[in-house]
């Protein structure tokens, strides 16, 4: 038996392939709001400043400033290397693939002349060691609600 179409249901076919995809469009910018949550730098509650300069933040995660302006001693803290956030962090915090940040780090640590940053496993650690280590810094994905912890603009 054949199809038999007529012209009430020609027009309904465009209208069905615009609604679905209406919806797969909409479902894709869902997805990358996601994957674009925000990502703040965070510090111990103890640090005074309150902005960063992306040179600044470049030389804090880089190993080339080890004190704050008030004297306090920096301690950096990182993801793991394959974690998504850190990842995410080098790329467009610091402008920086993180097989690069890596070298850098490498090379302070195998010449002698500096140290890596702190290693951590998750977010949720990372969160208690920028609470509880004075001078710390570190990133989340935001916001961060925590009288321990500080955002920091960066300018």
């Amino acid at each position: 038996m054949g199809h038999i179409t007529t012209s009430k249901t020609k027009p309904f076919k465009p209208i069905i392939l615009s609604c679905f995809c209406m919806v797969m469009l909409a479902l894709s910018l869902i997805i990358s709001l996601k994957e674009c949550k925000a990502q703040v730098i965070i510090g111990n509650s103890s640090i005074t400043e309150d902005c960063i300069s992306k040179n600044t933040l470049s030389a804090i995660f880089g190993m080339r400033l080890h004190t704050w302006p008030d004297g306090t001693s920096i301690k950096v803290f990182v993801l793991q290397d394959k974690h998504p956030l850190h990842i995410k962090f080098a790329k467009r915090r610091l402008n920086i693939f993180p097989h690069q940040l890596r070298w850098c780090w490498d090379r302070l640590v195998f010449s002698g002349t500096g140290q890596a940053p702190t290693e951590l496993s998750s977010e949720d650690e990372m969160r208690k060691k920028v609470a509880s280590v004075p001078g710390a810094i570190g990133y989340l994905e935001g916001p961060v609600n925590d009288k321990h912890i500080k955002t920091f603009q960066i300018k």
